[in-house]
């Protein structure tokens, strides 16, 4: 019985986290080597559906507007509130989350940018995302990016140094970057990692 109930467990956690960094099977399209284990990775989509709730309850359009990536405990904010008191209580809502270890927020304010520079952003990103695709020396493709102002921000995990080093240089070569603000954790950083 207990057998039965933790694979109803596993697979309510797998279909519902199309969004998550998880792997993805079923999706032909994704299929990424996640170096969390199992346990870590049912802790983060945990976290990322608690916060995530917690955010609706705010105002119901921040549960599409808003992102939220979770790795190893780490929160990753990023979208668009309308006033600053929001941006301030969504950061609090995400500090509050039981067993957050960090919190970085890329929230903007709804109308602080124009057209122009939201174009060059989706730009830079899709050459930065392409980069990754196409390189041999990237063997993992844990990244979410995004780029705000033409200053790339990235979180993910990183096999090893040199892949991290490679994500980095990929992003600084990059026409039109003013800044690369990197969150990329090595698989041997991770907080309960055995490898």
């Amino acid at each position: 019985m207990k057998k039965i109930f933790s694979i109803i467990i596993l697979l309510f956690f797998t279909s519902c986290s199309l969004s998550s960094s998880a792997t993805r099977f079923g999706t032909g399209v994704d299929i990424t080597f996640d170096p969390r284990t199992l346990g870590m990775q049912i802790d983060d989509e945990i976290m990322q559906k608690s916060l995530k709730s917690r955010i609706f309850l705010i105002d119901a359009k921040y549960a599409v507007t808003i992102n939220i990536e979770v790795l190893d405990g780490r929160i990753f904010l990023s979208g668009d509130v309308d006033k600053p008191e929001h941006k301030i209580k969504v950061t609090k809502l995400a500090w509050e989350t039981k067993g957050v270890r960090s919190v970085k927020s890329l929230i903007t304010i709804e109308g602080q940018s124009d057209f122009k520079n939201t174009a060059q952003d989706v730009l830079i990103t899709s050459k930065l995302r392409t980069a990754l695709i196409l390189t041999k020396k990237t063997l993992s493709r844990n990244y979410t990016l995004e780029t705000i102002n033409q200053n790339i921000y990235i979180f993910g995990i990183a096999m090893d140094a040199e892949e991290k080093k490679e994500v980095i240089n990929l992003a600084n070569n990059i026409y039109n970057v003013k800044e690369v603000i990197p969150s990329i954790y090595l698989v041997s950083e991770l907080s309960r990692n055995k490898f």
